[in-house]
């Protein structure tokens, strides 16, 4: 990587960032920091004091491209962004654990990028489901302030919260199927954290078909690809205007 070397500090910045802030941290300064728009997307912050950052130096590109970070209600844009890249290093983290058959992950937007996650598998062994819903509620990038992670069926396309909640209700039997941990990795901005203990809870739904059923679960009732894709063909001037619709 390219760097300059900064003239304040003699601190090695990107030569091709967008802007560079040199300065210092005092140990002996401190000041109420916010309330900011946090990732939950509530005001936090401003009830601990936090370090005072000192600008000594600036520097910027001309017509710098400031990208800034909306965090506020989801969905909003960064989340997207967050989305995938936290999806992607989720499905990574559970493979390196040696889970098998993933066949999809889901860090969901409206969970903020963090609390509400989705794991789709093709069980293989009794205990499956809940390995791979255990481990991926523990690991990075999700562990920090994770509350819900759900488990499903192969079938199941986790990114799509209408089939992900179709399984919850219909192959979840939440007296046998919730797991809860309790004294997980929480945050200050957390909304329910009121205190400096930053512990949570949250649960692993497990929203698989029984391992043992999965064989002669009730089938499930839908148009096939084929006969769709017939149909399709067959009217595509009508089946166009629907879909203009939605």
């Amino acid at each position: 990587m390219e760097v300059l070397r900064g003239e304040y500090t003699g601190l090695p910045i990107p030569a091709n960032s967008e802007i560079g802030l040199e300065g210092e941290f005092r140990h002996d300064e401190k000041r109420l920091e916010g309330p900011f728009g946090e990732w939950p997307g509530y005001y936090a912050g401003g009830k601990i004091e936090e370090p005072v950052f000192r600008i000594k130096r600036m520097m910027f590109r001309d017509e710098p491209i400031l990208t800034c970070a909306a965090s506020n209600k989801p969905p909003h844009s960064h989340l997207y962004e967050r989305a995938f890249i936290r999806s992607a290093a989720l499905w990574e983290g559970l493979e390196k654990a040696a889970v098998p058959e993933i066949h999809g992950v889901w860090v969901h937007e409206a969970g903020s990028g963090r609390t509400f996650n989705a794991v789709s598998i093709k069980q293989k062994y009794y205990g499956h489901s809940r390995q791979a819903g255990i481990l991926a509620s523990q690991m990075v990038p999700v562990a920090y302030g994770n509350r819900w992670t759900i488990v499903v069926d192969e079938d199941i396309d986790p990114s799509n919260l209408s089939e992900v909640v179709w399984a919850m209700g219909t192959r979840c039997d939440p007296k046998v199927d919730l797991e809860v941990m309790q004294k997980c990795w929480s945050s200050k901005i957390d909304p329910l954290t009121f205190d400096e203990k930053y512990y949570n809870s949250r649960v692993v739904v497990d929203a698989c078909k029984p391992y043992e059923h999965r064989l002669d679960f009730s089938p499930v009732a839908e148009t096939s690809a084929e006969l769709k894709a017939k149909m399709m063909a067959k009217y595509p001037e009508q089946f166009k205007a629907i879909l203009e619709q939605e």
